[in-house]
């Protein structure tokens, strides 16, 4: 077994301990954010329903700005308040049709039941990463019909047994909505802990992933389990924030060896805000990035370089017809059930070879249309209308749009991807990604 880290890396006073709790927690008290799913799991007296409104919360969190979060939790507890409700709601809801052909005089283009549409995407849109909605209405499924509505009371059983539900998940409902004294990890903890006790190697690397682990299960207040892993979260996102970071409101700062570091400077003979001085230490900086005095605390968290995003290039044509009252619309195709953007709607698309001729372009994305409609597709008539980026966590994505308008019926490849024609409304209101709404 590896020696364990030197203690310059650990709390091993069990009075700091309890100093730091009670300084976090009393923090936390006075200044925590007002947030929906605090208000429910401080609230609902129901476990599961307390359990099932912290979940959708971490699952809605994970990658994705507290801001931008709060609109979308309300409006999916809105509609799924339970996880009955969100088990029992159709995976998929009808809506307009397959190459329908322009409607007859006085119908409505939305009549034919056509499609299926996953309810889930559709609120999802927008908040990425979309196979969380999906795995999220698995799992309460799978606690309706196999659990008997019971979601699991402890992190490793949470963990074990619903799919899509990890470590910090699994910790975060433990901990908030049944009281276990189990730690949470999450980024936000990551760069707490990494500063105060100046945890320098690679905060990505398993090493220091489980060293961290220990060091969250060692802090968590015994009696206010769920406070104390939100307090350290809400520490690291708002005080302890990856630049500029408000050293001088933090409640626990004595207690930081980062900012001790930094606040005597290394000359100064103190043995604890030095480096640990055992050679080869698996959590200090590594011997060719020493500290930064201009960097002060942000010198920790140390992650790995970062791999450059794929540049990937892709032509997108928008299909717009007159509808049966006058309105345009506009065909959208589904993406595949599995990768990225799994399920949902886009215009008709095709990846570019990269340095490819314009003149090319249009004769390759001519010959992706003639696939579906069944029928020549003049390069001449596709109207180059711009670019647009957009940048996921792992893809520089550049869309390169064209349009080409209809006259008459269309009759579409059934046997291709599902595809149905909308109107401008009818796709803002579809389960569409954010970078399918940058292009109409």
């Amino acid at each position: 077994a590896p020696a364990p880290p030197p203690a310059q890396h650990l709390f091993n006073d069990p009075a700091e301990i309890e100093a730091l709790r009670g300084n976090l927690l009393a923090w936390y008290d006075k200044c925590r954010r007002d947030l929906p799913w605090r208000t429910l799991a401080a609230t609902e007296q129901d476990a599961d329903r307390r359990a099932y409104a912290v979940w959708v919360s971490e699952v809605m969190l994970q990658q994705t700005q507290v801001a931008t979060v709060i609109d979308y939790y309300n409006r999916w507890m809105q509609k799924w308040p339970t996880l009955q409700a969100l088990a029992q709601a159709s995976l998929e809801v009808s809506t307009a049709g397959i190459g329908c052909s322009p409607c007859p005089p006085g119908s409505s283009s939305n009549t034919r039941l056509c499609v299926l549409e996953q309810e889930v995407n559709e609120l999802w849109a927008g908040l990425g990463y979309y196979s969380r909605g999906k795995r999220l209405q698995e799992a309460a499924r799978k606690v309706v019909s196999e659990l008997a509505g019971r979601v699991p009371r402890t992190a490793e059983d949470l963990q074990k047994l619903l799919p899509g539900v990890g470590r910090y998940t699994a910790g975060a409902i433990a901990s908030i909505s049944y009281g276990q004294a189990t730690g949470v990890v999450d980024g936000n903890v990551i760069r707490v802990l990494c500063r105060l006790r100046c945890i320098g190697a690679d905060s990505s690397s398993p090493a220091v992933i489980d060293q961290l682990w220990d060091m969250a299960n060692a802090l968590v207040d015994r009696s206010r389990p769920g406070d104390f892993n939100q307090a350290l979260m809400e520490l690291g996102a708002t005080v302890c924030v990856p630049k500029a970071p408000l050293c001088g409101e933090c409640p626990v700062k004595q207690h930081c060896r980062a900012w001790r570091r930094k606040l005597f400077g290394k000359p100064t003979p103190v043995p604890d805000v030095e480096n640990c001085g055992v050679g080869g230490c698996p959590l200090c900086p590594p011997a060719a990035e020493p500290w930064d005095s201009s960097l002060g605390v942000t010198n920790f968290p140390r992650k790995a370089a970062k791999k450059q995003p794929r540049v990937v290039r892709t032509a997108t044509c928008v299909l717009e017809r007159r509808g049966c009252r006058g309105a345009l619309e506009y065909l959208v195709v589904q993406r595949p059930s599995s990768g990225l953007l799994a399920g949902l709607w886009e215009f008709p698309s095709l990846p570019l070879a990269q340095d490819l001729q314009e003149e090319k372009q249009r004769e390759v994305l001519a010959d992706h249309l003639q696939a579906w409609m069944g029928k020549p597709v003049a390069t001449g008539g596709l109207q180059f209308i711009g670019e647009i980026i957009h940048i996921f966590s792992h893809i520089h994505q550049t869309y390169v749009i064209y349009s080409l308008s209809l006259d008459g019926d269309v009759t579409l490849d059934p046997a291709l991807s599902p595809s149905r024609w909308v109107t401008e409304e009818e796709f803002h209101a579809s389960a569409v990604s954010t970078a399918m709404k940058k292009v109409l």
